[in-house]
This record gives structure tokens, C-alpha cells and sequence, in this order.
């Protein structure tokens, strides 16, 4: 461990300091769009082995165990909660291959490349192999908006980390389960009968727990604003219990419950989920910076050659062979095979769980496998550093990559919206207009514009309509309240600053009168849907000027003094949409669309 002097600092600030650390790299990470890993790993490694003031050990002592087990577990617990069977079965081909054959062949050849080319034993390479095909979730995402990935590819690649992440989990457990009962069993019959009956019971327990809980919630025998308080009770408690009767099978009843709860159809499960997001997005940062200080420089200097061998044998072979063969004599054509075979960056998940397991590896006897922690840091800095700068030219290599423009997603099929979009397309800018009444949807579509009929709250619209490739979005349907709360559900999704609402109509009564903290941000002059179709009736148009050195913003306003300007592209292809009050930054070569009268030959028209 770190030999530096760490006694100035208690436990209380160590924890803080741990806190600080993980949400302010995940915050500077969002800053610079780059993977947060990236930024956790430097900061957890300069204050543990580099500056000696976090030794997680020493200021935490026994503690530290019980919290890292407790930490993975609601990790894995939420990695169960994400495998969703209606999920599963509505993904494409390509996703059930790298789920079905992918992920056993890639847990063989990662357990191969382990043992033959990084030297570990047997057992530690099963299970650490089992958690490798795991390929980060929490990493691809930002990884896929940097990129902007055609649909197709982009969704194998998101699929498979969701599906694939209790997947791996559950595939170390059941390694680790294996290994413990062989090491601590006397005879080939006791191992037997201890695997079977530990297993059993945390099956047993997790489905249990998984089906209590949602009966309870369906049943309303729990509150609302104590589901989330006791469904975490009710996870610690078959944790421990699991643990009591075969060592570490609480992770596997965890999983097993969350597997359990994702496919409830609870009412509930939206908000369950949003808030375990949270406290996993804590936990992990928490967990990545405690193994990251924990690393001793001794252990960082024995990556040696073998270690730069596994970490390349992985992305050359363990990698792109088990996701070849996957997708072999499927639809998907080669060039996406390619991109899906030789894009694996693994995440903190890998970590926190490898870390995890080769402490409880070391103290069962097995002593390489003190070499699991940093062999995962190794493959996660090189593969998330790697890809992170490489999918990109890769991508348009291939010729796999989306618009580079920002999108536009417009809610409502009204004239507003259409002349809206048309505008929007003379800037070269991908543009959608979704709205679930058909009929609505005509004059987009004889427009020229994309559309998509259906509710994009639904399932099917997870699934069909790929929001990757728009960071805008417009809600403008006749119905505010639908409006409002379409802004409020996808804020999360696109960010609060990029959510925007056409004018709610003022509510003389409060009895229907929604509230002022919901919905998206006014855009344009303001307007509500009738008076901005009334605009369009009137002869208003939306107009796109270009600002030069000789027609600058100035030039503008005073030759369009009523103009309501809704969007600025500016010099640099950043869209900005404006408000009643925002600023136009304008500068040569920006492009402004505003809404005002029609010119004289197309009123009369």
C-alpha cells in the first residue's frame, strides 16, 4: 500500500475525500467530454500511491471490506435490474448472438488469455474472465454521443453492455461460487453438495425477495415514499443472509433479485430505477477511487511485459473472435462486424467487482490473484483510452457515422412545426417530427421532413427511434399537459438545458394549472401553440439569414425589427435554441433562424 505519512487525515475526511473525488472527476469528465474513468483513475492513483493521502486500508480498516462488498452488490443488484426480457426479446439479431454466443465464447477466450498470456492460475482467470465481457455500459454511452454512431452499430454496441453487464456479473459469481466450494470442500461430494445447496439458496432468496417486494409495491402494503428506503433493506438483508450459508453467494441473490423486480412490470419501476441509477453512480465513483488509492506502487510496478501482452491479446483477439463468430452468416454487414469486434472498452463495473473478487480470491489461498486489480486497471485505461480516440476515425473509416450536425427532435406535426423543421434543414441539421395522431403527421411528410408516428415514451420508440443522433428537443402538440410532460420524462435524457416547451395557455383556474417547475424552457417569442398556428396563417415564415463582415447582427435587427429569432448555428456548428431572453452571440459566418412576415412575393403567393 501507499507508504507516504497518512495519519493527519481521519476517516470522516477520507470519506469526503473519496466523495469529492469520484462526483468531481464524473462532473470535470461531462466538462471536457471525455470518459470519466479516465479522470477517476488519475485522481484515485495521485492521492493514494502518489501522494500517500488516501491509504484506504489504514483510515478505514476493517470497514473497508464490508463496505466494497455492500458497494458491489448494489451494483450488481442494478446491472440485474437492467436485463429486462421484453428488452431482450425485442433486440435485434445481432444483439441476441452477442448475447447468447458472444458472451460465452468471449468469457472462454477472456479465461484463455488470462491463464496463457497474462500467467494466471486457472481459477483466478475464470472468474475475472467472467466479469471481462462486460463491456461498460456507463463507458459506451458518452463514448456513443462522442461519436455519433450509425443506428445500427450504435445500438449492438449499447445493447450489449446493458444486456451483457449482469450477464458477466452473474458469470463471475457462479466462477467464484465454484472456486470457493473447491477450495474450502474436503471431498469432491461435500464441494458438490455445498455449490448446489448455496446456489439454491440464493436462488431461492433472490427470487423470493425479488417476487415479495413486487407484490408488495403492486399491492400497496408499502407507501411511495418508502419503496426505495425498503427495497434496499430487503437487498442488504438476503445479502447477508445468502452470505451465511455459502460465503459471497449474496452477490448472486442480489443479481437474481434484480433480474427478478426488472421484469415485474411494476408502476413504480421507472422511478425505482432513475433513483438506484444515482446511488450506483455514487457507489462506483466511490468504489473506483478506494481501489485506485488502495494500489500500492509495488503492485502498479508488476505490469510488466505480460501485462501490456494481455491488455493487447484482449483487444486483437479475446475481443473481435468471439464477436466474429457471433455475428457470422447474420444481417449485419461486415463493416458494422468489424467496428462491434474491435469495440470493447470496459468500465468501473470491472473494476469494482474484479477488485472485489481477487481480495476474496487472495484469502482463500490463491494467492496470483492479487494480480486481478491491476491487470483490470490496465484494460480499462487502454481500452477506454484507446476507443475513446480511436471510434471516432474508425467510424468514418467505415463509414458508420451519423451527422455530425446537432439534431433537432420536434414534438407535434402542426404548420409551426413543419415550417420549423424546414428551416432547420437549410442549415444542413438532422431533423425528426414525432407525433402519435397519424393525420398529423401529413404535412411533415409531404415536407420532405422525417417523422416518426407513436408516442416516444413508449417501449417501441426506445427502440426505433435513435436519440443519439439529436441533442435538441421541441415539445409544441396541442396539448400542454402532454408537453410538459414529455419535457420533464426525456429532460434526464437530452439535459435540462436542451429541453424546450411552446407556451403553456394560462390557467384562470388553479385547479388546472400545472405546475411552473415542470416542462422544458420557452423558446422563441414564447408563443402557445394557437398563437404561433395563428402566426403562420397571418403569413409568417421562418427565414434563415447569414451574418457577414458587411451584414452583421446590428444590420439584422434593424432590417427585421419584429423578427422573433428560435435558433442560432454558430461559426464554430454549435446550435443554440433561443429563448424570449437569450442573447444572440451572432459573429461572421453564424446563421440565425427567426420567425417573421413572409417576403412580398410569397404573402401574395
Amino acid at each position: 500500500m501507499a507508504t507516504a505519512e497518512v495519519s493527519g487525515m481521519d476517516p470522516v475526511m477520507a470519506f469526503a475525500l473519496v466523495g469529492a473525488l469520484g462526483v468531481g472527476s464524473q462532473w470535470l469528465a461531462w466538462r471536457l467530454r471525455m470518459p470519466a474513468i479516465v479522470l477517476m483513475l488519475a485522481a484515485g492513483l495521485i492521492v493514494g500511491p502518489g501522494l500517500g493521502l488516501l491509504n484506504p486500508a489504514e483510515q478505514f480498516g476493517s470497514m473497508l471490506g464490508p463496505m466494497v462488498a455492500i458497494a458491489v452488490a448494489i451494483i450488481l443488484f442494478e446491472g440485474g435490474l437492467t436485463l429486462n426480457a421484453h428488452s431482450l426479446s425485442d433486440a435485434a439479431t445481432g444483439v441476441k448472438r452477442l448475447v447468447v454466443v458472444g458472451a460465452p465464447l468471449g468469457w472462454i477466450a477472456s479465461t484463455a488469455a488470462l491463464h496463457y498470456v497474462a500467467g494466471l492460475s486457472w481459477e483466478a482467470s475464470a472468474v475475472f474472465g467472467g466479469i471481462m465481457i462486460v463491456t461498460g455500459p456507463t463507458v459506451i454511452a458518452p463514448l456513443l454521443r462522442q461519436a455519433k454512431l450509425s443506428k445500427r452499430p450504435a445500438a449492438l454496441l449499447q445493447w450489449e453492455a446493458i444486456v451483457n453487464d449482469p450477464v458477466g456479473a452473474l458469470a463471475a459469481v457462479l466462477a467464484f461460487e465454484v472456486v470457493v466450494v473447491l477450495q474450502t470442500a474436503t471431498s469432491v461430494g461435500e464441494a458438490v453438495q455445498a455449490l448446489a445447496l448455496g446456489m439454491a439458496v440464493a436462488t431461492v432468496l433472490g427470487i423470493a425477495a425479488g417476487w415479495g417486494v413486487a407484490r408488495a409495491f403492486r399491492l400497496a402494503y408499502v407507501p411511495e415514499y418508502m419503496k426505495v428506503p425498503v427495497l434496499f433493506v430487503v437487498l442488504l438483508g438476503v445479502f447477508a443472509l445468502a452470505d451465511s450459508v455459502l460465503h459471497e453467494s449474496g452477490l448472486l441473490t442480489v443479481t437474481i433479485m434484480g433480474i427478478w423486480i426488472a421484469n415485474a412490470h411494476l408502476p413504480s419501476y421507472v422511478e425505482l430505477r432513475r433513483f438506484k441509477e444515482h446511488a450506483t453512480v455514487l457507489l462506483v465513483s466511490g468504489v473506483f477511487i478506494l481501489l485506485a488509492a488502495g494500489m500500492s506502487v509495488e503492485l502498479l510496478k508488476s505490469l510488466d511485459w505480460r501485462a501490456a501482452a494481455f491488455v493487447a491479446s484482449v483487444i486483437l483477439l479475446a475481443r473481435p473472435l468471439p464477436v466474429l463468430v457471433a455475428l457470422a452468416f447474420s444481417n449485419v454487414p461486415w463493416r458494422e462486424r468489424l467496428l462491434v469486434a474491435f469495440t470493447g472498452p470496459r468500465g468501473v463495473v470491472l473494476v469494482a467487482v474484479a477488485g472485489l473478487f481477487g481480495e476474496r480470491l487472495v484469502a482463500l489461498g490463491i494467492e496470483d490473484a492479487g494480480r486481478i486489480p491491476p491487470l483490470a486497471f490496465a484494460l480499462v485505461a487502454a481500452t477506454v483510452v484507446l476507443h475513446g480516440f480511436t471510434l471516432t476515425p474508425v467510424a468514418k473509416l467505415l463509414g458508420l457515422t451519423a451527422s455530425n450536425a446537432p439534431g433537432v427532435m420536434i414534438l407535434g406535426g402542426s404548420r409551426w412545426s413543419v415550417a420549423l423543421a424546414q428551416a432547420l434543414q437549410k442549415l444542413d441539421l438532422p431533423v425528426i417530427i414525432a407525433d402519435p395522431n397519424h393525420a398529423h403527421l401529413r404535412a411533415a411528410r409531404e415536407a420532405g421532413v422525417e417523422t416518426y408516428f407513436g408516442d416516444i415514451l413508449s417501449e417501441a420508440a426506445e427502440d426505433r427511434l435513435d436519440l443519439v443522433a439529436y441533442e435538441k428537443l421541441i415539445c409544441a402538440t396541442d396539448n400542454d399537459a402532454y408537453n410538459t410532460f414529455v419535457a420533464t420524462d426525456l429532460a434526464p435524457e437530452f439535459g435540462r438545458d436542451n429541453v424546450f416547451q411552446i407556451k403553456r395557455v394560462k390557467q384562470t383556474s388553479t385547479r388546472h394549472a400545472l405546475p411552473p417547475t415542470l416542462g422544458g424552457r420557452a423558446i422563441g417569442s414564447d408563443m402557445t401553440y394557437f398563437e404561433a398556428g395563428a402566426a403562420i396563417s397571418e403569413g409568417k415564415e421562418f427565414r434563415v439569414t447569414t451574418l457577414t463582415e458587411e451584414f452583421t447582427l446590428d444590420d439584422w435587427r434593424a432590417e427585421h425589427p419584429d423578427a422573433s429569432p428560435v435558433a442560432e448555428l454558430g461559426p464554430n456548428g454549435q446550435l443554440r435554441l433561443l429563448g424570449p431572453k437569450t442573447e444572440i452571440k451572432g459573429g461572421v459566418g453564424a446563421r440565425l433562424v427567426a420567425l417573421s412576415q413572409a417576403r412580398p412575393e410569397r404573402a401574395e403567393s
